[in-house]
């Protein structure tokens, strides 16, 4: 993705110095663009908890990126339970994205592969590079697979603009590079196809209106911002062509979970006949779960983030107000579940898939 013209990803060693993990802080944007270094796992698990970092695909090679930094402070006697330690800090630090779980088994496995204390500091760094870069291949290849169904939907309404509903930041800056739900957007665009985005505000941290309409500004796609509870009363007006979220987690029968209100979007989308589609890579799919509503962690998080809202002010100051009266309780689950039977398909790196168990297996036969 450009910045101002340079190229940048979200997460990176530092060039000089592979001691110190680099990363863009997204709490910052869109009003400051700042790099932050991290120096130690509880640098990441800090960074990942405060939402420095964030997003399904970007806190999985933050993890994995963890664990490199924890393999470099481990001592040699004592190495694999000092890694194990690092692995369950990280993984308590945001519960319902199956990602980061999933990046600090894989480090494990690779780091108890070495049989020396610098084999086994390699290994850390070889893994979290190759988390970082299937990752980015992987959204890469969402926006491949996605293109044949965003053309058609296209031709069916010649010369005229294409519009789309994504809801939360499922770009660039929630994965290591191009991101899941924008891929097809950004790959669209290129390939010179008419596009809009309707950008969701995406209360309470509004990474709609400062994250996803900021890299869709740095790549000169067309968009607007909206109200999240817009988007009903766009769909039944016709303004809605398709909808395309991520996800945080998508169980074995295709339930997804992903930023709170997606359920609501997908539930406008079924009633005015609008596809729903989910793009996600295969690190975000938790095969042991069938059932998401019941089973899923739902991460309920600091109730002042419902209670204040954070921005720039007209003297460019970044300032925090409250917006209701003083006291008053608040409630903060930061994702809810969509059934499978809301979603059109799920598109991933090995290609699209009804939201069904068999649909999913279709695509990875060595979970049945």
């Amino acid at each position: 993705m450009n910045v101002n013209g340079s190229a940048y990803r979200t997460i990176w060693l530092k060039p000089g110095d592979e001691s110190v993990v680099q990363v863009i802080n997204q709490v910052k944007l869109p009003h400051v663009f700042e790099i932050n270094d991290l120096r130690t796992v509880e640098d990441v698990c800090r960074a990942i908890r405060n939402m420095t970092v964030r997003g399904a695909g970007l806190i999985g090679a933050s993890a994995a990126y963890g664990m490199y930094l924890a393999s470099l402070e481990a001592p040699e006697t004592g190495f694999h339970d000092a890694l194990r330690s690092a692995g369950d800090a990280l993984k308590a630090t945001r519960p319902t994205a199956t990602n980061l779980a999933w990046a600090v088994r894989r480090m494990l496995d690779a780091i108890g592969t070495g049989h020396s204390h610098p084999d086994r500091r390699a290994n850390a760094r070889r893994e979290a590079i190759a988390i970082a870069d299937e990752d980015a291949d992987h959204c890469r290849r969402i926006g491949g697979h996605a293109m044949p169904i965003i053309a058609a939907i296209s031709q069916r309404k010649p010369g005229k603009v294409l519009n789309i509903l994504t809801h939360c930041n499922a770009g660039w800056l929630a994965f290591v590079d191009v991101g899941s739900a924008t891929a097809p957007i950004y790959a669209a665009h290129d390939a010179g196809i008419p596009v809009h985005v309707w950008v969701d505000e995406t209360r309470p941290r509004n990474q709609g209106a400062s994250l996803t309409a900021w890299e869709l500004g740095q790549h000169g796609v067309p968009h607007t911002l909206i109200a999240d509870n817009a988007g009903g009363h766009l769909m039944q007006h016709g303004l809605v062509d398709m909808v395309i979220t991520g996800a945080d987690r998508v169980t074995r029968n295709g339930d997804v979970a992903n930023k709170i209100g997606t359920y609501l979007k997908a539930l406008a989308a079924h009633d005015n006949r609008i596809p729903m589609y989910v793009a996600l890579p295969s690190s975000t799919f938790d095969f042991e779960l069938r059932d998401g509503v019941n089973n899923i962690p739902i991460e309920e998080r600091d109730a002042d983030e419902v209670r204040y809202m954070t921005g720039q002010s007209e003297r460019g100051s970044i300032e925090s107000v409250r917006i209701c009266p003083h006291g008053t309780p608040a409630r903060n689950w930061g994702f809810d579940v969509t059934p499978a039977r809301l979603i059109t398909q799920l598109i991933c790196e090995r290609g699209l898939c009804d939201a069904t168990e068999g649909g999913i297996l279709s695509l990875f036969p060595e979970k049945r």
